[in-house]
């Protein structure tokens, strides 16, 4: 995205988290931008906290400070990871595992 990362919500909350925990489920947490943006949003509507979960992080790749991550699976390298609903165009989505994807060429 040639540095410009863009967000779009589609969907809006269903649910009013004024005084609630709230817990933001991430599958990857990377640049942190996403979660940063989130974050902000979030804490407008006057929640009693928010934090978040990650199954992969890779903190080095940060661009934000101070991002609520509060809970991680695994930190991993900057490679490229497919299964366990990770894909790439689509492939590979439906391995029951985490896989490294080795795209050198053999």
């Amino acid at each position: 995205m040639g540095g410009h990362e863009q967000i779009r919500v589609l969907k809006d909350l269903d649910l009013d988290i004024q005084g609630r925990h709230v817990l933001v489920v991430e599958d990857v947490v990377d640049t942190g931008l996403t979660l940063n943006y989130l974050t902000r949003t979030f804490e407008l509507r006057e929640p009693a906290s928010v934090a978040a979960v990650t199954l992969l992080d890779r903190p080095y790749r940060r661009l934000v400070d101070d991002l609520p991550v509060r809970y991680v699976g695994f930190v991993v390298p900057d490679e490229l990871f497919v299964g366990y609903g990770f894909d790439l165009d689509e492939r590979y989505r439906e391995l029951p595992d985490l896989r490294l994807l080795d795209l050198r060429p053999h």
